[in-house]
């Protein structure tokens, strides 16, 4: 079974182009299946099921950091994607923390950027685009051919290795290009002892246990506190 990791901030397209993705997969014979990880709600695996047929499923953290929850589950998302008969599984991340670091070692990576979100975008998200394997672009149907260049080059500066392909979400075009790179990623036999490319966001604290008030005397454990320069004061 082959394996993609897709990541990305919330409502840039991440589902949007899977689904783009997975319908041309499908229609040269091969099987996805997607798993959603997400943080307290999710329609994904109806929209999946329902447009494509294909095997679906949501993993909610609930109150559980989301990104430690999806790194927690992949060997069992795993196990459900071959008793679903995948020959290509997809682990979609929440994309709620822009600190997150869902790419794993030899497994293809995929990050998804919204062209409407800035030049900064690509910076601000972190090892989740400078380690992606491709970057994918979308909505440069909204901008002009200077700003999608100057978007272009901002990736290109965080990942001059990634490949950048523009996908438009609505329409699919761009898609066709990923199902050729998708012949390509190779099968795992599992993700057991694999290693992600960068380490987790870590924080055990006084709110990682429900405590919900707020001051100085309600926290405890691993807290960072902001520093004020004389300047800024």
């Amino acid at each position: 079974m082959k394996l993609v990791t897709v990541a990305g901030a919330p409502s840039v397209g991440k589902t949007s182009v899977i689904l783009h993705l997975a319908a041309l997969l499908a229609k040269e014979g091969v099987r996805p299946a997607v798993v959603k990880f997400d943080a307290l709600s999710s329609a994904d695996d109806v929209i999946f099921r329902e447009k494509l047929g294909i095997p679906a499923l949501v993993g909610l953290s609930d109150y559980v950091c989301p990104d430690h929850y999806y790194v927690s589950n992949i060997e069992e998302a795993c196990v459900w994607g071959r008793e679903a008969g995948a020959d290509l599984l997809v682990l979609e991340t929440a994309g709620l923390c822009h600190r997150c670091a869902p790419h794993i070692k030899g497994v293809p990576a995929l990050t998804v950027l919204d062209s409407l979100g800035g030049v900064d975008a690509p910076r601000k998200m972190g090892p989740a685009a400078s380690l992606a394997d491709i970057i994918v672009v979308t909505k440069c149907d909204l901008v002009s051919q200077a700003e999608r260049e100057v978007f272009d080059f901002a990736v290109a500066s965080v990942n001059p290795t990634a490949a950048i392909v523009h996908v438009n979400g609505l329409t699919g075009t761009g898609a066709l290009h990923l199902q050729r790179m998708a012949r390509t990623w190779p099968r795992v036999d599992g993700v057991e002892d694999a290693v992600l490319r960068y380490s987790m966001p870590a924080s055990i604290c006084s709110y990682c246990t429900g405590e919900r008030r707020i001051g100085r005397r309600y926290q405890s454990g691993n807290v960072e506190k902001l520093v004020v320069a004389k300047e800024a004061a």
